[in-house]
C-alpha cells in the first residue's frame, strides 16, 4: 500500500499535492500551503503532535531522551512496533513530534483513536495517521553525517539515536515477547486494563505524565 501511494504522490512531478507533507507528514506553510496535504485514511504510521519535550541542556539530553523513550513500552499494548522515531527538530511543524511505525495498519489507527483522547504533561495528546512511508527518505543525510547547516530549523527530520544499550534493549527484546501464544497476549492485556493510572502510568484518560519532568 506504501508504494502505491508513493506512486500517486510523486516527489517532484506532482504540482498538486504537497511531496513534502507526503514525504515528511508535516508542511512548515501548515494551512497556508499552496498545495494539498492529503491525510491518510489507512497507514502504519501514526504522528504524536508535539509529544516530546527536549532537555535542558545538551548534557541531560540523552538520558532525557532514553527516558522518553519509554513510551515505546505504551505503543506496544496496540500492536506490534516496526519502529519509533522523534525528531530533535526546532522547526514549528516538527519540533517534538514523535512517529511510531506498526507493522500493522489496524494497530496505528487504534492508537490515534485511543490517544487522541489522553492526556500527557498536562496537555491533550493530539495524535494522526501520518502519509509517511520510508524514513530513509524523510530524514536529513547531513544531519546524519553531523554536517547540517540548516541546525535544528531544518525542514526534513533530524532523529537523534538513542543509546547502543537502549536500541538493543527495546529492538532485540520486543519480538520475542510477541511469539507468544494468543491466549498469552491477552493475560497481558486484561492485567494492564486493570491496573490503576499513576503519576508512572505514561498515559492517562484525563490527565497524566511521564515520570520526569
Amino acid at each position: 500500500m506504501a508504494e502505491y501511494l508513493a506512486s500517486i504522490f510523486s516527489a517532484e512531478k506532482d504540482k498538486v499535492n504537497c511531496a513534502f507533507y507526503f514525504k515528511i507528514g508535516a508542511c512548515r506553510h501548515g494551512d497556508r500551503c499552496s498545495r494539498l496535504h492529503n491525510k491518510p485514511t489507512f497507514s502504519q504510521v501514526c504522528l504524536h503532535l508535539k509529544l516530546y519535550t527536549r532537555a535542558v541542556s545538551d548534557l541531560e539530553m540523552q538520558e532525557h531522551y532514553d527516558e522518553f523513550f519509554l513510551v515505546f513500552t505504551e505503543m506496544e499494548k496496540y500492536g506490534e512496533v516496526e519502529e519509533m522515531n522523534l525528531c530533535d527538530n526546532l522547526g514549528d511543524h516538527l519540533v517534538g513530534n514523535v512517529y511510531v511505525k506498526f507493522w500493522r495498519e489496524e494497530d496505528a489507527e487504534k492508537t490515534v483513536l485511543d490517544l487522541n483522547n489522553r492526556w500527557c504533561n498536562g496537555q491533550p495528546i493530539h495524535s494522526e495517521l501520518s502519509p509517511v512511508t520510508d524514513f530513509r527518505e524523510a530524514c536529513c543525510r547531513q544531519y546524519e553525517m553531523g554536517s547540517c547547516t540548516r541546525g535544528g530549523f531544518c525542514n526534513f527530520m533530524h532523529l537523534k539515536p538513542i543509546s547502543r544499550e537502549l536500541r538493543r534493549e527495546r529492538y532485540g527484546r520486543h519480538r520475542k515477547r510477541y511469539r507468544k501464544s494468543s491466549s498469552s497476549k491477552a493475560s497481558l492485556v486484561r492485567a494492564n486494563d486493570r491496573r490503576p493510572h499513576s503519576s508512572q502510568s505514561g498515559f492517562a484518560p484525563t490527565h497524566g505524565h511521564f515520570p520526569y519532568k
